[in-house]
């Protein structure tokens, strides 16, 4: 079955197209694709990954036509950066 395998980077991305037997896992996917040679600082015990931006679990069997997506740890907290933004604008 067909799977792409997803994840971005500021400057660099990759979108990879990958045909998986059934009952594939996410993070199997994930190593048979080989990003992780592409993107070294890919580590799935901290990286979160999703399917079409819902987060799911590494043992997730997938299904035909599925976007695995690996997302990058977050640099600020999103309520924080809002707040600061906020609290510079009303000066």
């Amino acid at each position: 079955m067909l799977i792409e395998i997803a994840y971005a980077k500021p400057g660099r991305q990759r979108l990879l197209s990958l045909d998986v037997p059934a009952a594939t896992t996410v993070q199997q996917a994930i190593e048979q694709s080989g990003i992780i040679v592409l993107f070294p600082e890919i580590d799935l015990n901290v990286n979160r990954v999703g399917i079409f931006s819902k987060p799911c679990k590494l043992d997730q069997i997938l299904q035909a036509g599925d976007r695995v997506e690996i997302y990058r740890p977050l640099i600020a907290d999103p309520k924080e950066a809002r707040k600061k933004r906020l609290s510079s604008a009303k000066i």
